[in-house]
This record gives C-alpha cells, structure tokens and sequence, in this order.
C-alpha cells in the first residue's frame, strides 16, 4: 500500500506566480504564453480569460480575438519558481518533509502532520489557509495512497478546499478518471482506440499481459491505474557519504554564479550515483551564506534525475530564496547536494555508436571504405517502411543513398503526427519480431492428430494447431502453447500470376518460443521469430 500522502496544486501557477509579484495585474484578464513547434500558444491563463474562452493549448491570435485586452506575458520558469517559495515556506510551518514536484505543485507524507492536527481534513483545511494567507486563495489539497492519486484529488477538489480519499478507496476513484490522466498521450490515444477509455478499465488488464504488450512504460502506468506508486520499495534512503559539496571562496552573491557551480556539483553527483549503479529521483538541496544562515529544500522529479534537471531546479531554488526572503544575509559560501532517494537504475538507451558526436562521422568513413571494396549494394540500411508483413515492413538501402520508404506508412501502435500515413489495413498486429526470415523457413504445423493444418477460403482453420516443427527453431519446434489468428491476406488479388492468398498465425511454444507463421494452401512456414 502506498503510503498517504498530500498533494498541493495551484491551478495556472504562472498566472498567479505573476499575481502575487504584480498587484496590477489581479482582476484583470492575463494570459502566459510559450512557444511550440506548433506555434506560440497558451500555457495558463487566469479566470477572467476563461470566462471569455481561452484555454490552455489555445493560438496567441486565438486567444487575442476570443479576450480583447488580454494582458498577455512570456513564460518565465524561474519566476514561477521564485514565486512558488512562498506557498513551499507557508506549507513548511506543518512538516519540513515537503518535496517540490515543478513550480505549482508539492506533495508531503501525512502521517505524522494529521496526528498531530486532528486527522487528514484538519490538516488539509490548515494548509490550505496558510496558503491563503501568503497570497493563493484558490490552491487545491489533495490526500490520498500514493502520489498519483493524491494529485488526481487535489484536481478533483474545489478551489480552495482539500478532497480526502479514504485509505484503500484510490482504485476506486481512480476508476472514472479517463486515460489521459496518466499523462502520457501516446499511450493514453493507443488505450482509447483498444477501447479502454478509463483507467478502470486499464487496470482490470492483467499485469503481465500489459508488460508484454505495452512494456515496462506501459507497467508503470498500470501499477498507477491501480493506485499503486510505481516501484515503492525500490528506493532507499541513501547514505550521507553520497552528497556532493563545495565551498565558495569568495562568497558568491549572484545567482548566476552560482547556477553556474551548481551544474558542475550536479554533473559530478550524478556521475557518481552513475558509476554506483544507482539513479536518483529526490534530492534536497542546502544552502550557507556568509553569517552563517542555513537553508534546505527538497526537489523531486517524475524518474531519474538528469544533470540539467537537476541544475535547472537548484538555480529555481537560489531564485526562490532570493525572491522570498528578499535577499540572503550574505553571500553564499557553502552549496550541497544530498540525495534523498536513490534505487537501482534501470539504464538507458545509448546510440548505436554511444555518446561520441564524432562516432558516426568516423562510421560513415569506415562503410564507405568497405563499400569501396565489396562493391556499391553490398553495404546496406534498413529503412522502415508500411507493409503488412514484417519482411515488407524493411527496406534494404544500399548506403549512401537517399534513405525513402518505397511504400508509406508506420506500425499500428506508434502515435503518427498530423499528416503522416495512416497504419495498413490487415497489418499484422505488433510488437514486430525481433528475426525476420527472407525467405521464410518450411515447417510443419500441425493438430493435436498429427494432420496437417489448413485454412479454409474463408479463413476458417480446420483444427486448432498443436504442434509446429520447423529446423530454423530452437530445439526444432515443439508444442503449441498459444496462438493468434488466423489472419487471412489476399494479396495483388487483381494479377493472377503474381496473387498471394494465405493466412498467417502468432504461434508460442512451451519452449519459451514464438513465431510467426504462414499457411498457403497444406504448405506452412515460419517468417518470423520473437524475442
């Protein structure tokens, strides 16, 4: 069970970032605006604006025309961040255990606060004030098992009010929230079009049918629409040997100086977590001026931390210092970097020439000399394209040549930019094997009888297959465990010499074996083989 934890949202936090440093701007409309590969469009807008129709995601133009004398701003993260200092200071006289997730929002455990306060509701219409008071009327406070669904909560409740879910009731209200929720859009549009449009619905999958289908991404959304915390056990308190510091002599009184040390002091602790094996995704970061005054705040980041996210939030949080206090007591002489959980890291995906920006330069001169010597096709890439098959799915470029897909098109379950080519109709549904056979190798599939199986005209399979034997497989084959199918393809039905008409399986063994196999006519072969 995850533990209970409280999760504060202010909603528009750059709107009301700017508020709470600009009177001018309260009561009247205020869009924050930010660029895009799609254009400049809305990041927060304030309630006036939406009175009027403006929304996040909304054109500047758009919002221009829907808002007439709209006072619109840049986005600026740092001064969300400054800003947010005073909600995290009023929120710190409860429990100095609070972690800042970005500018906007910070959660902290309720354990040891609701005892001491009354219960969960008492603490949270406590917070909730104190945060009124420092200039944030309409925050929302939510408490909930886990971070997920305490931050669904705190969307839920009113502004200005905490929503409390019951302990053991997350899935339950987690149940009626739609996919979109998980904040992953590639596989919340992918879940809808395999008609599961809650996350109720996406937790009643079993969970290893989702990691083999949607892999260790698509695990961890599960575990949250199950109102289960991803991997709660995994991470560790680390040990204190583990921080990184550095003296300053002479003090530095700018922040950009110090932003500037602490990307180095992010780079060298990260590095060392790295050669540990190990990755960090909370780390509290100590300040100490001159005359001696100390300050510490704890950051938090969905994953693994990267050296510029890490760096990015300590220079938010010099500004935030800065901003709240209205100036340190002097320059800083002391910066540490403690990690505050740590758990194995799961690795990352290098390029295929690692991390060198000259590898692929030098690649590109080794190929060309080998190219040189065995002739022009003999050195080729593979280039995806659309098909129906795995082997069509490919195409060979010899190298240097322009790399253009022959037909359009992309797998079923990868989310398509606007423009791009729509999957093939009658593909074979993914995950596409990891060894494709051109061309395919004979084998023998058969029924439970020992008869070989066939296919009717109209796709009807004459006995369910319990046997596949093939020389190309490991151990020769064996027996059939599971399969999908069949799936019947006619193809170039309009040429009679050149017309393919077969159907092809998804065929696992109880050797830990699947492949993909194709039937035509009483003649079978495997094409493919996963991993």
């Amino acid at each position: 069970m995850p533990p209970r934890t409280a999760a504060l949202w202010c909603p528009d936090w750059p709107v009301v970032a700017r508020r709470v440093r600009d009177d001018g701007l309260r009561g009247v409309p205020v869009v924050v605006t930010e660029r895009t590969p799609r254009g400049e469009r809305v990041r927060a807008a304030s309630p006036e604006a939406r009175v009027e129709g403006v929304v996040t995601g909304l054109l500047r133009r758009e919002a221009e025309a829907r808002c007439p004398g709209v006072v619109l701003l840049d986005a600026d993260t740092h001064v969300d961040a400054a800003a947010f200092e005073v909600v995290a200071l009023a929120v710190e006289t409860f429990t100095p255990r609070l972690a800042l997730d970005v500018p906007g929002r910070l959660a902290f455990p309720t354990r040891g606060p609701a005892r001491y306060f009354g219960g969960e509701a008492a603490l949270g219409a406590r917070v909730l004030a104190a945060v009124a008071a420092a200039g944030v009327p309409d925050a929302r406070l939510g408490v909930a098992d886990g971070g997920f669904a305490a931050e669904l909560a705190a969307r839920a409740a009113a502004p200005g009010r905490a929503q409390v879910v019951a302990a053991g009731a997350a899935p339950a209200f987690l149940a009626e929230w739609p996919v979109a929720a998980l904040g992953d859009p590639a596989l919340a549009d992918l879940l809808t079009r395999l008609g599961l449009s809650t996350l109720g619905a996406f937790a009643a999958l079993p969970a290893a049918s989702v990691l083999g289908r949607f892999g260790t991404e698509g695990s961890r959304a599960h575990r949250l629409a199950r109102g289960l915390d991803p991997l709660v056990s995994a991470w560790t308190v680390p040990p204190p040997e583990l921080a990184e510091t550095i003296e300053l002599d002479p003090p530095v009184e700018q922040v950009e100086t110090a932003a500037f040390v602490a990307k180095s002091l992010a780079t060298q602790l990260l590095a060392r977590l790295d050669r540990l094996g190990l990755g960090c995704s909370r780390v509290t970061i100590e300040a100490e001026t001159e005359h001696g005054e100390r300050l510490a705040r704890c950051w938090r980041h969905e994953g693994a931390l990267t050296p510029d996210a890490l760096a990015a939030r300590v220079r938010w949080q010099l500004e935030g210092w800065l901003h709240a206090s209205g100036g340190l007591s002097g320059g800083l002489a002391l910066l540490r970097l403690l990690p505050d959980e740590v758990a194995p890291a799961t690795g990352r995906q290098l390029g295929f020439w690692g991390d060198d920006p000259h590898a692929s330069d030098r690649a590109a001169r080794a190929l060309a000399r080998v190219q040189g010597m065995l002739g022009h096709p003999a050195v080729v890439t593979a280039v995806p394209q659309g098909g129906r098959t795995p082997v069509e799915r490919v195409r060979w470029v010899p190298w240097g040549d322009p790399r253009e897909p022959a037909r359009p098109g992309s797998e079923p379950s990868v989310r398509r930019a606007p423009g791009e080519s729509p999957p093939w109709p009658g593909a074979i549904p993914g995950p596409s094997p990891a060894r494709v056979f051109d061309p395919p190798r004979p084998a023998a599939l058969l029924a439970a009888d020992g008869v070989a199986v066939t296919v009717s005209a109209r796709g009807e399979a004459s006995a369910p297959p319990a046997v596949l034997r093939c020389d190309a497989l490991p151990g020769g084959g064996g027996d059939v465990l599971g399969w999908a199918g069949p799936w019947a393809h006619d193809l170039r039905w309009w040429d009679g010499s050149t017309r393919v008409r077969c159907t092809r399986w998804q065929v696992a063994l109880v050797s830990d074996v699947a492949c993909l196999v194709r039937v035509a006519r009483t003649e079978a072969a495997v094409e493919a083989i996963y991993d």
